[in-house]
Parts: structure tokens; sequence; C-alpha cells
């Protein structure tokens, strides 16, 4: 275990459990391999002193990052940071792409980027009623493939969407490539 003045630290912000389960999960295996970590709701605003690294958990919000994760993000200077975040969306759409690429270059103005780890996440079920509502011209209206991204959505984050997520960082912070059995 490495020095307790050495924990890095996880912040990270939430709207339907999604996020928080990432981050809780990501801790949990960086600690069973040596790497112990505070964790905090971004609402805390924790104080990354002494951190050696710090990871920041985010939910999408039309098309980038949510507010009070970039405001977070934008409050740190000369950290190693790492980004995760959840989505509707699948995690190799372009429309992920574009979200991971926004919050890495937000990250990389005042901070060394690590890098960026996406999964899906369950789809707030108010914005799946709205969905519901708007013509089928609206480039958001539910059809069935959008019905059945969301179905899948929801299954996420799960036991592999952590065992990746904590694996990417680990080798990011300069861990091991592989994380420890849970």
């Amino acid at each position: 275990m490495k020095d307790q003045n050495e924990r890095g630290l996880i912040v990270y912000s939430s709207k339907t459990g999604n996020t928080r389960k990432l981050a809780e999960g990501i801790r949990r295996v960086l600690e069973d391999s040596g790497f112990p970590a505070r964790i905090a709701a971004v609402e805390e605003k924790p104080d990354p002193a002494g951190a050696p690294w710090v990871l920041v958990g985010f939910w999408a919000d039309r098309g980038q990052a949510d507010e009070k994760a970039r405001d977070y993000i934008r409050s740190l200077e000369g950290r190693r940071l790492g980004l995760f975040g959840t989505l509707g969306a699948y995690p190799d759409s372009d429309h992920a792409k574009s979200l991971a690429k926004k919050t890495e270059a937000l990250a990389a103005e005042k901070n060394s980027c690590l890098g960026s780890f996406l999964c899906q996440g369950k789809v707030d079920p108010a914005l799946i009623e709205r969905f519901k509502t708007l013509p089928p011209d609206n480039p958001h209206a539910m059809t069935e493939e959008r019905r059945k991204r969301h179905e899948e959505a929801a299954k996420h984050p799960n036991e592999d969407d952590i065992a990746a997520a904590a694996a990417a960082f680990l080798k990011m912070i300069g861990g091991h490539e592989s994380p420890a059995a849970p």
C-alpha cells in the first residue's frame, strides 16, 4: 500500500447513480491494486492538494461533461488528470468520441490529461419520457434503435465496465496493466 499522503483523488458527478457506481468500483479496484484513493462527490469541491493524480467522473449532458464536472475540471491546475464518464450512447460511437475529445481538451487546458474512459449508463427515465413525446422528425425522437440502446444502457455500468476502467487508469497512473482480482 502507498503512503496515506500519496492517496489519489476520485471525484464524480452523478445524476442517476451511474457515475457514482463507476467511481466506487474504480476506487475499490485501485485500492486492491495498491493505489489508495479518496473519493468525493463534485459538490463537495474536494481539495486535490497532495493527490498524485485526480480522476474526475461525469455524466454526458448534451454532448459534453455535465456542468458541475466541467466547473470542477476548470478549477484544477497542474494536476495529472484522468477522466471517466457515463452516457446513454454506445462508448464507441461518434457521439462518445466527440464527448471524450471535448472533455480531454478542457482537462488539458491547465493539467496533464492522462486520458479518459467512457461506458454506457442508464438514461434518466424523465429524459426517456421526454423523447417519447417528440415528433418523429426530431433527431431525439424515440425510435426502435434508440429504445434498444436505452435498454442496453440500463445494464451499465457493470463489473466488466468497472474492471475495464480500473485497468485503463492503472495504466495511466503508472500501475500495471491489469487489476488484481476482485
